[in-house]
């Protein structure tokens, strides 16, 4: 697993994946694989939904609203596999609890940042709407108003935001929670730790596309080598080579933002500051209505989007939180030893 720069770099989840089904150690019995099976079955759906034949429809805040629903519904389904498996809390071993606390604390922490970045390009909005509303009228006056509040929308949209620049470092961390604890006594133990990969492979391309979206940099788009072993890795493959390359194309090609919406309304701007400086003539204020009602019906696109995809955010959000809590809880009333690094995860704060 690796960033794109270190493609070439892999290794295998869990030490050997291959050791998983060698006849040493724990087996897993054909009731416990139908059940992991069934589990992989719905994750690779999921991944296949992500897969857009037309690449407009890749990078959208549509799109990256699916994508934070089907991580998600993933959760839930990791919360409703180990019930499936009957395998309460003091079964778990002491490093599986490690690596769920540390991954939540980060999973968190990107919710905070991703959440943040939603709020400050919905504030945005305002600016949009100034200037909308100044258009509406022919007076020179209010299209030097008009221009202004366009300037400050891009100015504002273009502004960096501190919090999405961290996301990289944490992206890293959740990088290396791939190499999850070895499973060597506990069939079901195998079962729910190759479960949490998927969903963990998951979590970190979403997450990267997001920071790779927010920020307007490669840098945080990162190439995961997944295991011919796991039955989703060639949907997985598909859908990350298709995504990847699309940001890689778009921030080549020198756009103001790779986000489709943005995009749509940075377009009628562009076209706008021409006219409005020099509208005299007849054909021009017709342009201009029509590209007014462009920038209107662009703006009005990229609102309702952020909205929605802000409810997603929240949302699992809320799924990681209420995990990490009940957890907590289960742990208290087993009266079980905590490990002191968990000790200090469950502790750590969220960065705002």
């Amino acid at each position: 697993m690796s960033r794109a720069q270190d493609a070439n770099r892999s290794f295998f989840p869990f030490g050997n994946p291959f050791r998983m089904i060698s006849p040493r150690g724990t087996k897993i019995t054909s009731e416990l694989f139908s059940v992991l099976q069934a589990f992989e079955v719905t994750l690779e759906e999921r991944l296949k939904k992500l897969i857009h034949e037309s690449k407009d429809e890749i990078l959208s805040l549509s799109w990256m609203t699916l994508a934070m629903q089907a991580l998600s519904e993933s959760y839930n389904d990791i919360k409703n596999l180990i019930a499936e498996l009957d395998l309460p809390v003091n079964d778990w071993d002491e490093k599986w609890i490690d690596v769920y606390f540390d991954i939540s604390v980060k999973l968190l922490d990107l919710c905070i940042a991703f959440s943040s970045e939603l709020s400050r390009m919905s504030q945005g909005h305002l600016l949009l709407q100034c200037a909308l509303h100044n258009l509406g009228s022919s007076s020179s006056e209010q299209y030097d108003r008009a221009c202004s509040s366009l300037d400050g929308w891009k100015q504002h949209i273009g502004s960096g935001n501190p919090r999405i620049e961290k996301c990289g470092s944490i992206l890293d961390g959740l990088l290396g929670s791939l190499d999850l604890p070895k499973v060597k006594k506990s069939a079901k133990g195998k079962v729910l730790m190759q479960a949490m990969y998927g969903v963990k492979v998951l979590t970190v391309f979403v997450c990267s596309v997001f920071a790779a979206t927010f920020s307007g940099s490669t840098k945080n788009v990162m190439h995961l080598d997944v295991a011919d072993l796991y039955s989703w890795s060639g949907t997985f493959k598909r859908l990350q080579n298709l995504v990847n390359e699309e940001i890689r194309v778009r921030f080549s090609s020198g756009r103001f933002t790779i986000l489709n919406e943005l995009e749509s309304v940075d377009s009628a701007v562009k076209e706008l500051y021409p006219i409005i400086q020099r509208v005299v003539d007849p054909i021009e204020m017709e342009s201009l209505a029509n590209i007014v009602e462009e920038l209107g019906k662009s703006t009005e696109k990229l609102s309702q989007g952020l909205d929605l995809l802000t409810k997603e955010v929240d949302s699992f959000f809320q799924v990681v939180l209420t995990g990490r809590d009940t957890l907590l809880s289960n742990l208290r009333s087993g009266a079980i030893v905590i490990h002191s690094n968990m000790g200090s995860n469950r502790n750590a704060q969220i960065v705002k």
